[in-house]
């Protein structure tokens, strides 16, 4: 079976390793912090982390930047928008938006990985828009509405 080829380019003054799994079976590729000098987040604070590298993703895919669980667990870090998407027309340098909710500073490393890339197929659909909607048993009920 054939796999679809995500091409990545160098960007930036910061030359990183090339996203990579870690494993055989690792869903993502790891993101490393593109930065010449550690930076610091403050408990609260948000930063926008450059990774290096711009994608070109096969047409009719996204990619999903997603935190470290790593990262989560030992020091509180994850990502403010998790996941992130990349569009399959975005050519920009992908960054990785940082927020430590931990209780310690935390310093992010130059080439530290930070993040993971998954690349998954997206359906694409059109809208319309309809006067009633299709009943279903659930109807309306949202939040806890089917049990805890």
């Amino acid at each position: 079976m054939d796999r679809p080829v995500v091409r990545f380019k160098r960007v930036g003054p910061v030359n990183v390793p090339a996203p990579s799994r870690q494993s055989d079976g690792a869903a993502g590729l790891d993101l490393c912090a593109a930065l010449q000098a550690p930076q610091t987040l403050k408990p609260g604070q948000r930063q926008l982390i450059p990774t290096g590298f711009a994608v070109a993703l096969p047409k009719g895919h996204e990619g999903q930047v997603r935190p470290r669980s790593g990262l989560a667990l030992h020091h509180g870090v994850t990502l403010l928008n998790a996941p992130g998407t990349v569009d399959e027309d975005y050519r920009g340098e992908i960054g990785v938006l940082l927020i430590n909710l931990g209780r310690e500073d935390f310093v992010v490393e130059p080439e530290m990985r930070i993040a993971q890339l998954v690349v998954s197929s997206v359906t694409t659909t059109e809208v319309e828009l309809v006067e009633e909607l299709d009943e279903t048993e659930r109807g309306g009920g949202g939040y806890g509405s089917t049990g805890a």
